[in-house]
C-alpha cells in the first residue's frame, strides 16, 4: 500500500510540478548501464549471427542486391524513355493541331541500309487508307512522300533521297524553286536559282504546294550555303531539312483538306505524267 500510494504521489507531482525533471535526468543516468546490460544478450545473439554468416550466403545477398539495383536502373532508363516518347507525341499531336488536315501517326519499322537510298518503312499500310504519293512529316518539317504501300505497312522515299524533288518557295520573299535530294541525309539542293536570285544564308523553304502533292506552307529547309561563280548561270545552294530524318521515331501521314472525308485507296497503275513533287523512279 505504501509503495502504491508513493507511486501515484510521485505520478501527480511530475504531471502538475516540474521539480522532478532533474531527479528523472538523474534517474536515467544511473539506470542507462542496467538498460545496456538488458540488451546485451540480443546484441550479442546478433553478433554472433552476422559473425557466423558464411561466405557463400554473402555472396548470395550481394548477387541479390545487384540484380535489384540492375533492375531498378533498367526502369529508370524505361521512364526516361517513355518521358522521351510522351514529349515526342504530344509534339506531333500538337503539330497535328496546327495542320488542321486528317492525319495518322505511325511509327518506323525499319530503314533502308542502302547507302545511296534515303528510304524508311512505317507500320500503316493501305488498311489505313494509306496511299501512293501521300505526304509524310514528322513534329518538325516534311519528312518525304509515300512510295510504295502493302496492307500493313508503307515504304517512305525521304526528301534527301536522289530520285526526289519538291516545289518550295522561301518564306521571306515567295520566290519560288525545286529542292532536290542529295543522297546524304543533312543536305538538300537548289540547282535551278540564278546567281542573281535573292536568297540568302538562313533563309526559311517551305512547300509551294505546285503540284499538288504537299500542301502549301509546311517547312522543309534553312539555306546553309551559297555560292555564286560569275562562270555559272545558276548559283550552288545547299540546305539543311528542318526535319531530323535521322533520328524521328513517330510520323504524321497526312490527307489534305478536299480529300480528307475521302478513305483513299491504292491506284492499280501510276499516272503516266507524274506531278512536281514525285520521285523520277521507284525501287
Amino acid at each position: 500500500m505504501l509503495a502504491i500510494v508513493l507511486s501515484i504521489s510521485l505520478m501527480v507531482m511530475d504531471q502538475q510540478f516540474q521539480q522532478l525533471r532533474q531527479i528523472r535526468s538523474v534517474l536515467a543516468f544511473v539506470t542507462y548501464p542496467l538498460q545496456v546490460l538488458a540488451i546485451l544478450p540480443v546484441s550479442l545473439m546478433r553478433w554472433l549471427d552476422e559473425a557466423t554468416t558464411t561466405r557463400k550466403e554473402l555472396q548470395a545477398e550481394n548477387h541479390h542486391l545487384r540484380e535489384a539495383i540492375l533492375r531498378a536502373r533498367a526502369r529508370l532508363q524505361r521512364f526516361e524513355s517513355l518521358r522521351a516518347e510522351n514529349l515526342r507525341l504530344r509534339n506531333l499531336l500538337d503539330a497535328s493541331y496546327k495542320m488542321g488536315n486528317r492525319i495518322l501517326i505511325a511509327e518506323l519499322s525499319a530503314v533502308d541500309l542502302d547507302p545511296y537510298r534515303q528510304q524508311v518503312v512505317i507500320d500503316k499500310g493501305s488498311t489505313s487508307g494509306v496511299f501512293i504519293g501521300q505526304p509524310v512529316l514528322n513534329a518538325n518539317a516534311v519528312m518525304g512522300q509515300v512510295i510504295q504501300t502493302t496492307p500493313f505497312s508503307s515504304t517512305v522515299l525521304l526528301i534527301t533521297d536522289l530520285s526526289h524533288s519538291i516545289p518550295v518557295q522561301i518564306l521571306r520573299n515567295d520566290l519560288r524553286t525545286i529542292a532536290l535530294g542529295t543522297g546524304r541525309i543533312n543536305e538538300l539542293s537548289l540547282p535551278y536559282l540564278p546567281t542573281n536570285s535573292d536568297i540568302r544564308v538562313g533563309d526559311k523553304l517551305v512547300t509551294s504546294g505546285l503540284g499538288g502533292k504537299f500542301p502549301s506552307g509546311y517547312p522543309i529547309a534553312t539555306v546553309t550555303r551559297i555560292n555564286r561563280s560569275p562562270d555559272n548561270a545558276f548559283a550552288e545552294i545547299v540546305a539543311t531539312p528542318t526535319a531530323h530524318l535521322d533520328r524521328s521515331r513517330e510520323v504524321l501521314l497526312v490527307w489534305p483538306v478536299q480529300a480528307a472525308s475521302v478513305r483513299p485507296s491504292v491506284p492499280d497503275t501510276p499516272p503516266e505524267t507524274p506531278a512536281a513533287g514525285t520521285p523520277d523512279k521507284q525501287p
